[in-house]
């Protein structure tokens, strides 16, 4: 019996178990991978012959597979297969603190590198013109890129930025922040929204995951000390990688 028919051995589900069946399968995973069963990069036989080793549903074993996707366990690449994460660490970016996506990835000793989609001047559309309290007539420069961490997809960023700030788009290579700073106006608080999204099939193929994979929908404003908006930044971060952490207090005279 080789390793993965040890894995998806039908006799360790739990006898008399209650669980849902998918539910014994992702146990089975995970236990593979804590144990070192399963390693970083190990490929995992597709939906069929797990079906077939189990004795259970394709659609058991692709819930399963999905939601240990979904948490970070599994990576799904288009066109190859299913895959231990190596990155399978979730990364917790907390919601009170400006930084740059550099700046995150550094802290936790990450490499970071770009792809450019877009590095232009052009006029804002109505909605970017709104979200910058800028004319319709004024330039802006665009940054659009896809952003890695060791080389692997994170985020899908968009940056629009009053062309009066940062004059030159092509001549911004790293940080966004950082050159913005060089020009000495780095923002210093940014109002924030989120919210669940499915990635369609370009952005899918661009964060190397399947065509409807669940993300994060990221809209930030950011504003110089002295009440300029300085950026207008929308990004999809993938959902099966970031958690985003708020600290909450109770409100001052508010019953226990």
């Amino acid at each position: 019996m080789n390793v993965m028919q040890a894995i998806f051995d039908l006799t360790r589900f739990e006898p008399g178990s209650s669980a849902p069946l998918y539910i014994q399968v992702k146990k089975l995973v995970r236990e593979a991978v804590t144990a070192g069963d399963l390693k970083e990069g190990d490929a995992i036989p597709g939906e069929r012959d797990v079906a077939e080793l189990l004795h259970v549903s394709r659609v058991t074993v692709r819930k399963a597979f999905s939601e240990l996707v979904a948490e970070g366990v599994l990576v799904q690449r288009r066109g190859s297969g299913t895959y231990v994460n190596g990155k399978s660490r979730r990364i917790e970016q907390p919601l009170s603190r400006l930084t740059s996506f550099t700046q995150d990835m550094q802290l936790r000793g990450l490499k970071t590198d770009a792809d450019w989609l877009d590095r232009s001047v052009g006029l804002p559309t109505p909605e970017e013109a709104l979200k910058l309290s800028i004319s319709p007539g004024e330039l802006v420069s665009r940054f659009h890129r896809l952003r890695r961490a060791d080389g692997v997809p994170m985020a899908i960023e968009l940056a629009v930025i009053p062309q009066h700030f940062l004059p030159e788009p092509k001549a911004v290579e790293g940080s966004l922040y950082a050159a913005l700073e060089a020009r000495g106006v780095r923002p210093v608080r940014a109002l924030q929204r989120l919210h669940a999204t499915a990635l369609n099939a370009r952005e899918a193929e661009l964060l190397d995951l399947p065509d409807g994979s669940p993300a994060l929908f990221i809209e930030r404003i950011s504003y110089l000390p002295d009440g300029r908006i300085v950026e207008y930044t929308r990004s999809h971060y993938r959902g099966d990688s970031y958690d985003f952490v708020a600290e909450l207090t109770i409100a001052a005279g508010a019953p226990a």
